[in-house]
C-alpha cells in the first residue's frame, strides 16, 4: 500500500514536463537577428541580441527578452516576464503579463486594457497607459511617465535619482509625469528628483512625497 500511495503521488509531479512539452513551450534563443512567435501561438522564454522580439496576437509565451533591440507584443498576448536594454516594449490591448516589464534605454506603452501584474519600470524613456492596469507599480530614473485617462496603479510611483551607474542620465532637464482622466493611483507618488507632475482633477491618487501636483481639467495639460 506504501509503495501504491508514493507512485500516485508521484504521478502529477512526473506530468508537468511532459505538459509542458505537449504545450509546446520550447525556448527560442538569437544572436543578429530578430525572433517571432506567430499569432495563436505558444512558446517558452523567447530571446535575441542585436534584434527585435515580435510576438503575435494571441499568442502565449513564458519571456521575451533582447538586447539593443524592441519587444512588441500583439493584442491578447499572454506572458511571465518582460525585459529589454536599448530597446522599446509595447504590450498590445487586452495583453496580461503576470511578472515585471522592465527596460534600460527604452519607452514602454501599455495599450488599452492591458494589464500588468508586476511592477512596469525603466531608467530612461516615456511610460505610457492606454487605459491599462499596472498592479506593481511604476518606476523610472530620467523617463516620462504618462497614466492615460481611465488607467488604474496599484503600488505607487517612484521616480528615482541618478546614481551609481546611472550617473550618465544625470542632466537638468525635470522628468514629467502626468496622470490623467479618471484614473486611479492606489500607493505613495515619490519623487526623489525634482519633477513636473500635473494631476487631473477628476484622477484619484495616493500621498505624494517630493512634488506639489499641479491640476488640470480636460483631457490633457
Amino acid at each position: 500500500m506504501r509503495h501504491t500511495l508514493l507512485v500516485l503521488a508521484l504521478v502529477p509531479a512526473l506530468m508537468l514536463p511532459l505538459a509542458a512539452v505537449a504545450h509546446g513551450f520550447s525556448d527560442t534563443d538569437k544572436i543578429n537577428g530578430a525572433v517571432r512567435v506567430e499569432a495563436g501561438q505558444q512558446a517558452g522564454d523567447v530571446s535575441t541580441v542585436n534584434g527585435g522580439v515580435h510576438i503575435g496576437d494571441g499568442a502565449v509565451i513564458q519571456k521575451a527578452s533582447t538586447v539593443n533591440g524592441v519587444v512588441d507584443l500583439g493584442d491578447k498576448v499572454q506572458a511571465r516576464e518582460i525585459d529589454t536594454v536599448n530597446g522599446a516594449i509595447t504590450v498590445g490591448s487586452s495583453s496580461h503579463v503576470s511578472g515585471t516589464i522592465e527596460a534600460v534605454n527604452g519607452a514602454i506603452h501599455l495599450g488599452k486594457n492591458a494589464d500588468v501584474t508586476g511592477k512596469t519600470s525603466n531608467v530612461n524613456g516615456v511610460i505610457s497607459l492606454d487605459g491599462a492596469h499596472v498592479g506593481g507599480g511604476l518606476e523610472t530614473v530620467s523617463g516620462d511617465i504618462l497614466v492615460g485617462a481611465n488607467s488604474r496603479v496599484e503600488g505607487g510611483i517612484l521616480v528615482d535619482k541618478p546614481g551609481g551607474m546611472f550617473n550618465f542620465n544625470s542632466n537638468n532637464r525635470k522628468p514629467r509625469v502626468v496622470i490623467g482622466p479618471h484614473t486611479v493611483v492606489q500607493g505613495t507618488l515619490e519623487f526623489r528628483r525634482e519633477v513636473v507632475l500635473q494631476v487631473s482633477s477628476s484622477a484619484q491618487i495616493g500621498q505624494v512625497i517630493g512634488a506639489t501636483p499641479i491640476s488640470f481639467s480636460g483631457d490633457q495639460p
